[in-house]
């Protein structure tokens, strides 16, 4: 907690807010990796769909639904765990 007088910590001051940060920027990273490569599973399906669909592109789907869960999971957590960190950070502030 601040006194009045203090201005509130920045993120180049607070290292835990520096830390923070970092992960808000991995979460981001993580996500949009995660979501891209679903969306390049469901565009692959439907080419194989309305087209042959390959062994290949069997593959190539299944690697990533695979590899799109493993990086999504977790960034999907840590978001919500920034956020609620950040929500506790601003009501706790007077």
């Amino acid at each position: 907690m601040h006194a009045p007088s203090e201005a509130p910590a920045t993120p180049h001051q607070d290292p835990v807010l520096v830390r923070r940060a970092r992960i808000a920027r991995a979460v981001a990273i993580g996500l949009r990796l995660g979501y891209g490569l679903f969306a390049l599973a469901m565009i692959v399906f439907f080419v194989g769909l309305f087209s042959t669909l390959t062994e290949a592109m069997v593959v190539a789907i299944l690697v990533c639904l695979g590899v799109g869960s493993l990086v999504l999971a977790p960034a999907i957590v840590f978001n919500y765990a920034v956020k609620a960190a950040d929500r506790h950070d601003q009501e706790a502030q007077p």
